[in-house]
């Protein structure tokens, strides 16, 4: 997979870095060639220059990306960069770091975002997950603000505990994606039979998450 990032700061970098030991094709795009030293990049590609110029984004070849993940610590910056990628070079997915909470609304497929990731959003995400046994938590917003990714354990006392995943009455736009036992994932099937403090992840429209709390809260 062919990836652009822009933004060479320690954010980006740990991006890259994890890229990069999985394969990836990494071209890192900063305004500041001394980056380059502190990043701790082996293997990434690089270019120098104000990505939200319409030269610079031409020379890195974005029309051959894959991915353009923005992940400067500017918002104004990562929101321009997405609109560029895909509007102007048709980049299939981008990727937009939210750093301010407020401007999230705006990290959304009017300007080319299709995924927000918000550091404090997933921070609390991380928390209530941590402690909200028996409750949804939304761990990440997809597709544009349409789709998320929820997770959900299944406390002692549910009515789920026994039931084979094929038997719930889940909600038309909700799908069971994995399920982590033992802190152990499986790949579910209609067979799963459901247990105490089995986390379940689940890919589900904005709008199909309260039905779908009603449906895994119930007792």
């Amino acid at each position: 997979m062919k990836v652009v990032i822009i933004g060479a700061g320690a954010v980006g970098s740990s991006i890259g870095r994890e890229l990069l030991s999985h394969g990836h094709e990494v071209l890192m795009i900063d305004q500041k060639p001394e980056v380059v030293g502190r990043s701790g990049l082996k293997g990434a590609q690089w270019l120098f220059g104000d990505a939200c110029e319409i030269s610079v984004l031409r020379e890195a070849h974005l029309e051959d990306k894959d991915v353009a993940v923005s992940a400067t610590g500017d918002d104004k910056v990562n929101l321009v960069v997405s609109l560029l990628a895909k509007t102007e070079f048709g980049v299939k997915r981008t990727v937009g770091r939210v750093n301010n909470p407020k401007n999230d609304w705006m990290f959304d497929d009017s300007w080319g975002v299709d995924v927000a990731v918000s550091t404090p959003r997933l921070m609390t995400a991380l928390v209530e997950e941590a402690v909200e046994i028996g409750d949804v938590v939304r761990l990440l917003t997809l597709q544009t603000g349409v789709s998320s990714l929820v997770e959900f354990t299944v406390p002692e006392d549910s009515k789920l505990i026994g039931k084979a995943l094929g038997r719930v009455p889940w909600p038309q736009d909700a799908t069971v994606v994995a399920i982590l036992r033992d802190e152990r994932p499986i790949t579910p099937s209609p067979d799963d039979v459901l247990e105490a403090h089995d986390e379940i992840f689940l890919i589900t429209t904005i709008e199909a998450e309260r039905i779908l709390r009603e449906v895994l809260r119930s007792k």
